[in-house]
């Protein structure tokens, strides 16, 4: 089974002739449908480990194997077109234009894509959205603006964007954290049930009960992974406040 494989990633900031050392020597490894949270303190370099590994940012010094690829001897118009047919993204701040309805930010990462150019695949891209939203209960604010609908809707049409092209990969970057604890659980339902069908995730988040509901928590501190806390995988309907009492004894134990 083929994974993503991180090796000895640094990750260093020059600030006012000073270095600022966020990652350092970070050796992990994700496997294919595996679902991955990271969490740590503010500042340990959780969401700078999210960017370099995904190819948002550059690394300093170490290795990103994505699946096969060194990402590092990629230049950027092969690292942007990896990120949009292999990798999905999902963010706090809900990034969609605002000049085009949900639907048409949902397509759009499919008509840029190399598959996404001739009538007849445009159509293919047009029925996966219709399915996608579907399946997450948003069809009936396709053609609404991105300004009409609740913080939930919006967040669960960037799901469907973020897999509008069959990504290997999701990067979450605290995908709950804009949302209230009703939202919040529809969101992590969702992406429970693509992990299921095989989609591989790494997740950032502060959140214990997000954190609950993933395969394996990695704890990042000061810049490096200090301990992993293993968990089976979740399953729909699972009680999970046992896994959330055994989770949060091990984050209290980092010191978390």
């Amino acid at each position: 089974m083929e994974s993503l494989k991180i090796k000895d990633l640094c990750k260093t900031y020059i600030i006012h002739k000073r270095q600022n050392h966020v990652l350092r020597n970070v050796t992990m490894e994700i496997t294919e449908g595996e679902l991955v949270a990271v969490m740590g303190p503010s500042g340990s370099g959780k969401s700078t480990l999210l960017y370099t590994v995904s190819g948002m940012d550059y690394i300093t010094a170490g290795k990103v194997d994505f699946f096969g690829r060194d990402i590092s001897s990629l230049n950027a118009r092969q690292m942007s077109e990896l990120r949009l047919e292999e990798m999905g993204f999902i963010f706090q701040q809900m990034y969609m234009l605002k000049n085009l309805s949900i639907y048409d930010n949902i397509v759009l990462p499919a008509y840029q894509s190399k598959n996404g150019k001739t009538k007849e695949k445009r159509k293919e891209i047009n029925d996966r959205a219709k399915e996608l939203m579907h399946k997450l209960g948003i069809s009936e604010i396709a053609e609404h603006d991105i300004n009409e609908v609740s913080g939930g809707q919006l967040q669960r049409a960037c799901i469907c964007r973020s897999l509008i092209n069959n990504p290997r990969m999701i990067f979450a970057d605290e995908p709950t954290g804009a949302l209230n604890q009703q939202n919040s659980r529809e969101v992590m339902k969702e992406l429970n049930r693509i992990n299921k069908e095989g989609t591989t995730i790494m997740l950032v988040t502060h959140d214990m009960k997000v954190a609950a509901k993933s395969d394996r928590v990695l704890y990042i501190e000061d810049g490096n992974i200090k301990g992993q806390y293993l968990l089976c995988k979740y399953m729909e309907g699972e009680e999970s406040r046992e896994r959330e009492k055994k989770l949060s004894n091990w984050l209290m134990e980092m010191g978390f």
